[in-house]
């Protein structure tokens, strides 16, 4: 691994990629394309828009017979790695899963695989854009972008270890959470990127959970509640003076919100 992985896209997965539209374009501004996008083939997938022009991600439409083999509405990662099959290979070794096999498409090769607790991610080797350039659907401080990954999981500490061998990433830092154990921040060189925790009550499996960036956490939440979502978890303030809070999209996924107070 020449460096530490990045996020390097995310993907809703979502048997209505119209309500999508209309709930994330509500609570987050994002612009959900109407139709598939012809790159993808057969596949149903829409890019996300941000406002600035540049895209935050993609949706992928499950269809019946995804559902049927056990598909369910959620937000996925895609991590970065130089060569995803000796990734994959690495991975099973140390207890992870592949869920889908790699293939190859017209923007990189992918593998969606789990690690040793089970949690689900991607792994992706992408063929550059004209023009290059790094990424940028994750910012620590931007709306309209994932700005924090965390990881609810079965044991912190193994997985911990793991995405330090296989991604490069550091842990330092920790928050205490009383009986429920310590949120213990991730890091991608110097930059934080997001958390670790104990799985908790409500969290049925392993899951990285996504925080997306909104302008007003409070108008963000009343749209969440206008628009068909569930809020799980009120804003509750964090290091920094922001608000973060949990919901449930129309469809089912499960979805965090990060942003400032302005009333």
């Amino acid at each position: 691994m020449s460096e530490a992985s990045h996020f390097i896209w995310y993907e809703l997965m979502t048997p209505d990629p119209a309500g999508a539209a209309r709930f994330y374009g509500a609570v987050v501004g994002w612009t959900i394309a109407a139709d598939r996008d012809p790159a993808a083939g057969d596949m149903d997938y829409r890019m996300i828009g941000r406002s600035d022009g540049g895209n935050a991600g993609g949706v992928l439409a499950l269809t019946a017979d995804m559902i049927a083999g056990g598909a369910r509405p959620v937000w996925l990662g895609y991590l970065h790695v130089d060569d995803v099959d000796a990734a994959i290979a690495a991975i099973t070794a140390d207890g992870g899963a592949v869920q889908m096999p790699a293939m190859d498409l017209p923007v990189g090769r992918i593998a969606m695989v789990t690690d040793p607790q089970g949690a689900p991610f991607y792994i992706m080797d992408p063929i550059p854009p004209e023009g290059g350039g790094e990424s940028d659907v994750f910012s620590m401080t931007e709306p309209q972008r994932v700005r924090w990954n965390e990881l609810a999981t079965s044991d912190p500490d193994a997985a911990i270890a793991f995405y330090k061998k296989h991604f490069g990433w550091g842990q330092d830092g920790e928050m205490p959470m009383g009986e429920l154990g310590a949120y213990r921040f991730i890091q991608r060189g110097g930059d934080m990127i997001g958390a670790v925790m104990p799985l908790m009550e409500g969290y049925p499996a392993p899951i990285w959970s996504y925080y997306i960036g909104v302008d007003d956490i409070d108008r963000a939440r009343a749209a969440v509640a206008a628009n068909g979502g569930t809020i799980t978890n009120e804003p509750m303030e964090i290091p920094g003076g922001e608000y973060a809070m949990n919901a449930i999209d129309p469809q089912g996924a499960p979805v965090g919100f990060v942003g400032p107070r302005k009333a």
